[in-house]
């Protein structure tokens, strides 16, 4: 269930919490010329793991490089614009040492103005995807604590697009390619489109909160918290996984294998490396 308790606006009075937008929702709106109208979705994406032995850490810096590389990568991004309804039309990617991977992809609309399909292979179609401005990107941050016992993984994913395909199509998909402990989202639609009477939109579709656009399996496994400015066309939620499994967070062992007392000690580091991300600011003791 959405935590409506947790939920904040940076606007608060009575006045400007009436003045939600509203969007047009026929789908057939009749534009002046193309849909201007640019739609990005970002995500911070967080996994933690305790790994207590430093061989341990750089078995999982090994396999988090490996999981996520720059192939599994443009594999989860290629996916991503076929929800979408994207025409991919240039890829780039790279794997670093010593690690973590990035890709990003141009995309367009798979038709547009009746025109057919772009193949992926032609020079003039970067052109298309200028015109087009639409975009997916990866990044990733595996790291490690070099005292603490913890590792975490980071990937930030941006996907923008413009005309009438919508990144929040690609939401749950997203989520779950990564099983993340925590999950950052921010949504904003910018610029403005006219109709024909040139009249400006400047939203196309219905969004009070990217939470209903979260399936209900991840609003059962996940707490999530908003902080909309309507006024804005901007949307962020955060969400956490609620319950904290410690034999899902070690690497390389068991949570039956250790002593109770340090399985607690475990628990506590790993719960408060989960906090210290999810609120953004490190807590004391």
């Amino acid at each position: 269930m959405r935590a409506f308790g947790a939920s904040m606006s940076f606007y608060r009075s009575t006045a400007l919490a009436k003045a939600k937008p509203k969007p047009t929702n026929n789908p057939k709106l009749k534009l002046l010329g193309f849909n201007n109208l640019t739609k990005s979705l970002s995500f911070n994406i967080y996994d933690i793991c305790y790994a207590r032995s430093r061989e341990h850490q750089q078995e999982y810096i090994e396999y988090i490089d490996e999981a996520y590389n720059a192939e599994r990568l443009t594999a989860i991004l290629t996916e991503v614009a076929r929800i979408i309804g994207a025409n991919i039309l240039n890829v780039a990617r790279q794997d670093y040492d010593p690690q973590g991977a990035s890709v990003t992809m141009l995309i367009s609309e798979g038709h547009l103005d009746g025109l057919p399909t772009p193949k992926p292979t032609k020079k003039k179609e970067s052109v298309v995807a200028h015109l087009d401005k639409s975009h997916i990107t990866v990044h990733t941050y595996p790291e490690t604590h070099p005292d603490a016992g913890i590792s975490t993984f980071r990937a930030d994913i941006d996907v923008s697009t413009c005309g009438k395909i919508s990144p929040l199509n690609a939401l749950n998909y997203l989520i779950k390619s990564f099983e993340s402990d925590i999950v950052v989202m921010d949504y904003r639609v910018r610029g403005f489109t006219r109709n024909v009477r040139g009249m400006k939109h400047f939203i196309d579709h219905s969004v009070e909160s990217i939470q209903d656009f979260v399936s209900a399996d991840f609003k059962d496994r996940y707490q999530m918290i908003d902080v909309n400015v309507y006024q804005e066309f901007m949307f962020h939620t955060k969400m956490r996984l609620k319950e904290l499994d410690l034999d899902t967070y070690l690497f390389g062992e068991g949570a039956s294998e250790l002593p109770p007392r340090e399985a607690k000690k475990i628990r506590e580091r790993v719960n408060r490396e989960i906090l210290e991300i999810y609120y953004g600011k490190n807590m004391q003791g």
